[in-house]
């Protein structure tokens, strides 16, 4: 979809300070700048689609996350989203 004025939803951002696995946030920034949007609006959208079951990702845009994936050495998984725990300083 093409944005154009008549079709925008004006919204109101809050900034927020929000901790996440190193490599996961690499690899967001990356696919953010490689579909020219800011991280914010990347994580929206995601957020978005997962409230309505649906995939926020082509096929296309899929292969790019392996490769980062692979890039930054992010190896978790779904499955590892409520196993992580934070490393001991």
């Amino acid at each position: 979809m093409v944005r154009t004025k008549e079709n925008q939803k004006e919204v109101e951002r809050v900034q927020t300070g929000v901790r996440m696995e190193k490599r996961l946030l690499k690899v967001l920034n990356a696919l953010a700048e490689l579909k020219d949007m800011s991280l914010g609006d990347l994580l929206e959208g995601v957020v978005l689609h997962s409230f309505e079951g649906k995939t926020p990702f082509s096929p296309g845009t899929l292969k790019q996350i392996d490769q980062l994936r692979a890039l930054y050495g992010l190896t978790r998984t779904a499955a590892d989203s409520h196993r992580m725990q934070d490393r001991e300083q």
